[in-house]
């Protein structure tokens, strides 16, 4: 499935309307946001809420699909991404 097609269903603007129950579907959604993440960069979970939180109030959910997918990678609170589509200039 194409990842545009699959973002333009579940977000309206900006906003992340639903999480899509889908794995292919939820996988899209995922790789869009690990692209919020800067690659090396290792944030603490409050600032991983507020990334998140611009986008779907249900942050830990998002925060445990981000992990378990291994799109991010998590230690003592400190979260780094991990995976997911890197745009190469």
């Amino acid at each position: 499935m194409d990842h545009g097609v699959v973002l333009a269903r579940y977000f309206h603007g900006e906003r992340l309307v639903a999480i899509p129950r889908r794995r292919s579907a939820r996988l899209a959604v995922l790789d869009f946001l690990a692209g919020q993440f800067d690659p090396g960069t290792a944030y603490p979970e409050a600032e991983v809420n507020r990334i998140l939180g611009a986008y779907h109030p249900d942050v830990a959910a998002l925060r445990r699909y981000l992990v378990d997918e291994e799109f991010m990678e998590r230690r003592n609170g400190v979260y780094w991404r991990a995976g997911g589509t890197f745009d190469v200039e």
